[in-house]
């Protein structure tokens, strides 16, 4: 089994609830080690630059909208299988169809507010990776 990072965001909805912690220990008990973390408040910029593949996309401007509503806590994780692994816990994005026990199912409101994000894949990952963190903050 590969070592891999994956890039997480634990959303606004969930941070105004205080479940940065809760969130934390779920992924780590999975197996994924938080080797990089920081909480900001995104800018329309950074959330428009972020979310660029979906710019087109109608759900765009509602979108960054609500990332930048509020403190997201930004993270790399690291484990066996780490980005697999990672969407396992998070669970499907809309909580209602998620499987129990993922963070989505147990803490999500909705499709939009459903806690977390989480890269799909090693290119996206390595590209979500560098926009938030430099090398010399990934601390594993």
């Amino acid at each position: 089994m590969a070592i891999e990072r994956t890039f997480s965001i634990i959303k606004p909805d969930a941070t105004a609830r205080n479940l940065t912690g809760k969130i934390n220990a779920m992924l780590e008990a999975a197996g994924l080690r938080i080797v990089a973390q920081k909480r900001l408040h995104m800018t329309r910029a950074q959330a428009e630059g972020f979310y660029a593949v979906h710019k087109a996309r109608p759900f765009f401007g509602e979108l960054c909208t609500y990332m930048t509503s509020g403190p997201v806590v930004v993270q790399v994780l690291q484990g066996e299988n780490a980005i697999a692994r990672n969407r396992e816990v998070m669970g499907a994005t809309d909580p209602a169809k998620a499987a129990e026990g993922t963070i989505r199912k147990t803490y999500g409101e909705g499709i939009e507010r459903n806690c977390v994000h989480g890269s799909d894949a090693p290119e996206t990952a390595a590209e979500e990776i560098g926009y938030f963190f430099s090398g010399i903050e990934l601390v594993g």
